[in-house]
């Protein structure tokens, strides 16, 4: 498949996981892929060596997502190195769960931090190089939509303030021919949150299709959003987790 030949795309957090699957997704369906990574550079080099040696090219670039500055240099290094900047996907994220009693003024602000103002800024950087037909993809979560378990306050908080900005900038790009779209994903089988960990049965009872997703779903959609077949979806948030407490 060469949906996306001739086209760039900038992943953020994409060292690993959700990301990592991404970024080979779109270099398999034809893009030039650039990632971000804040300290795993062996694990991001890995992805670009993978990606190159199925005869695509990748791009690493280390930026901090508390650094808005650093990642507005990132989507302006990935347009200038391969000539143009046409797809977004900001996927880095942290979570962090506690009593809503024991958080403090520094939690909310480290997470509203990464999760929502580094969206914004990479997307006020990336909208500001694409032309008519671009893509802007953020990855939030299922759980903006409903808290099963105590303590995510703080983290539920941050994704469901994606949803006003996906249909704000899709609103705001739409006259532009840019499209703006959020993946909300459910447990998905990564590091951080291992289908065999201490906490997936609990998740899994919670599942209409009583099984974690794997990186490669989400990546198989948000490869569908960036592509000529979903030009007339936008501003949409499109949730992809197995059917989590419906």
């Amino acid at each position: 498949m060469e949906n996306l030949k001739n086209k760039t795309a900038l992943v953020t957090g994409g060292s690993r996981g959700i990301g990592a699957a991404i970024a080979k997704r779109l270099a398999k369906d034809g893009a030039n892929v650039v990632i971000t990574y804040q300290n795993s550079a062996d694990l991001a080099e890995a992805v670009v060596a993978e990606i190159s040696k199925a005869g695509g090219k990748a791009l690493a670039i280390q930026a901090d997502n508390n650094d808005a500055d650093a990642l507005t240099d990132a989507v302006n290094q990935a347009a200038e190195h391969f000539g143009g900047l046409d797809i977004l996907v900001s996927n880095a994220g942290i979570a962090f769960y506690d009593d809503i009693l024991n958080f403090t003024i520094a939690d909310f602000d480290k997470i509203m931090s990464v999760n929502v103002r580094a969206v914004f800024a990479a997307s006020l950087a990336g909208a500001k190089l694409m032309k008519k037909g671009g893509r802007i993809i953020t990855i939030g979560s299922c759980q903006a939509d409903r808290m099963p378990t105590p303590g995510g306050s703080l983290y539920a908080m941050s994704k469901t303030a994606l949803t006003g900005l996906t249909k704000g900038m899709a609103r705001d790009l739409g006259p532009k021919g840019i499209t703006v779209n959020l993946v909300q994903p459910g447990p998905v089988d990564t590091d951080m949150n291992p289908a065999g960990g201490p906490f997936s049965e609990g998740q899994i009872g919670l599942m209409a299709l009583d099984a974690f997703g794997k990186p490669e779903d989400i990546a198989a959609l948000v490869a569908f959003l960036s592509g000529p077949e979903s030009q007339y979806i936008t501003g949409a948030s499109l949730t992809i987790d197995g059917g989590t407490n419906i």
